[in-house]
């Protein structure tokens, strides 16, 4: 099973063209429908030509919600770079493809949409602009398809496109360590607690006792569905709802991870090989705090830095986090660190003890 996430700045197109593929309005919220901007992450899920079925994870595009959709794209294995051909490259455009790049997604399509509002000569220009943008990043050379989801043109095309960039990823490996980075947690009457998210190790399976970590509580997994259907097991990479018993929805927050009664120790802090954005405005001071991202989680930290006191736009340094509460990491998990305006850098954790 794999997850697609979209990428891309607002009002670009992301969630309609999600409904276009799919059939599924992934705006949950009415104040989404109202503002016709997408706010929190939203999910559907789509069998492709191939007969493969997929999750889609969509992600707000507005620079207020940078850490929604960090939430969003925790354990994707594709990115859909979404640019409107009408606006072509924008702000949260260029630092979307810079978290992608930090995350190490190295599979995905760019699709230009809206294509029915422009000529060939501008849409030659956005293509043009978009292929110097991913020059240099994880997503150097990736195909981009133009399509409109309003007319339909293109849209097969993409599905095909899809497939193709599916083929060249691998898939999660199970490496015994079942780790469900949730992202909602809510109550359904006459079923209690549910929680959802990306299912980013190990197998989980109905019956089975969990723990929400770090809070420390336990409970026993009712029942599982992925894409709407029940089962009684699901793998790595798969999108799953799983129904506890013994615990409130309202205990649970996104950010804690489900896995197995004290199977993952928490980390007060970590080492990380940190990259650094070229575009930060700043040069990271030892000992600032940073707001940090991993999984589904975002919390305060301390960045340390090991090597100097300083390291400049673009380089790449060691460095220690220390967030502001434990956190149960691993090592080769991915981070994000940003301010409280922009992306600052990211990369590996390569030691939590």
């Amino acid at each position: 099973m794999y997850v697609i996430g979209t990428a891309g700045h607002v009002d670009h197109g992301k969630s309609t063209l999600v409904e276009c593929l799919t059939g599924i309005d992934p705006d949950r919220f009415q104040e989404e429908k109202d503002r016709g901007m997408t706010i929190d992450i939203g999910f559907a899920w789509i069998t492709l030509p191939s007969g493969r079925e997929v999750s889609i994870v969509d992600v707000p595009g507005h620079e207020k919600f940078v850490s929604n959709m960090l939430a969003g794209v925790a354990g994707i294995d594709m990115a859909l770079l979404v640019v409107a051909a009408d606006e072509s490259v924008m702000p949260q455009t260029r630092e979307h493809l810079a978290i992608l790049h930090l995350l190490g997604v190295t599979n995905g399509v760019v699709v230009v949409t809206k294509e029915d509002l422009v000529d060939e000569d501008w849409l030659e220009l956005v293509y043009a602009e978009v292929e110097e943008l991913l020059a240099g990043t994880t997503l150097e050379g990736a195909e981009i398809i133009s399509a409109s989801a309003t007319t339909g043109s293109g849209i097969s095309n993409l599905l095909d496109s899809i497939d193709s960039a599916l083929d060249k990823t691998t898939a999660k490996k199970d490496f015994n360590r079942p780790r469900l980075s949730i992202d909602r947690a809510f109550s359904i009457s006459g079923f209690g607690t549910v929680v959802t998210g990306t299912l980013i190790d190990g197998f989980l399976s109905v019956g089975q006792e969990v723990e929400i970590i770090p809070i420390g509580l336990k409970a026993r997994i009712r029942g599982l569905q992925s894409h709407g259907k029940s089962g009684a097991r699901f793998g790595p990479g798969t999108r799953v709802a799983a129904n506890l018993s013994g615990i409130e929805s309202t205990q649970i927050t996104r950010g804690d991870v489900l896995s197995f009664p004290n199977f993952i120790d928490l980390s007060e802090a970590f080492d990380i090989r940190l990259n650094v954005v070229e575009d930060a405005p700043n040069p990271l001071r030892h000992n600032m705090f940073v707001t940090l991202h991993t999984g589904s989680s975002e919390v305060v930290a301390r960045l340390r830095l090991l090597e100097e006191e300083e390291v400049q736009p673009g380089n790449t340094t060691w460095a220690q986090l220390k967030p502001e509460k434990s956190l149960p990491v691993l090592r080769g998990d991915h981070y994000i660190i940003r301010s409280n305006m922009t992306t600052l850098g990211g990369g590996r954790i390569v030691d939590t003890r």
